[in-house]
């Protein structure tokens, strides 16, 4: 049994366990092929904490974290209403394709309801096509069809808060 729950952000525990999940979706070819820089995993729970705006959900087996759904809550201009933006979804490569990526998505989906969130966004890999048939499964679409295309960009801001030229 899956059972989801809303990750206690003052639990040393719970947010290791959630670096643990992003890092072992990072290491993987549908991530980034690599894991996460020891001194991202040392900090991450201490910025994830910081942050306001932040709802991390997890999936628990046993008591073990198995999944986890990092939101964030923006803001929609074209609605002028909040949106929930799920920046990371991730399940612990052992326990992909037994439902707990859509149980994850569920409870999203539950709290931007009880939000009054006017919609729900994510980005997936081009190559991660399991992630991308639950997505469609769930109801997610490309509101730009096949005709106009968006891409996801970035550019990189040096620790001493100048661009990056990398």
């Amino acid at each position: 049994m899956i059972e989801v729950r809303e990750a206690n952000m003052r639990d040393i525990a719970d947010l290791a366990a959630v670096v643990q999940v992003v890092d072992a979706y990072s290491a993987d070819p549908i991530g980034l092929g690599r894991p996460l820089p020891e001194e991202v995993k040392a900090s991450l729970p201490d910025q994830l904490r910081k942050l306001p705006n932040c709802k991390i959900f997890v999936a628990v087996v046993e008591d073990r974290v198995i999944g986890a759904a990092i939101c964030f809550i923006g803001f929609s201009t074209f609605n002028a209403r909040e949106l929930v933006n799920i920046h990371d979804l991730a399940v612990l490569p052992e326990f992909r394709n037994r439902g707990v990526g859509s149980v994850l998505l569920n409870a999203v989906d539950d709290f931007a309801r009880k939000l009054g969130a006017c919609k729900i966004t994510l980005e997936v890999r081009e190559n991660n096509k399991a992630a991308e048939r639950l997505y469609l499964r769930k109801g997610f679409n490309n509101p730009f069809g096949d005709v106009e295309r968006t891409y996801f960009m970035e550019r990189k801001i040096s620790p001493g808060g100048s661009p990056d030229p990398t």
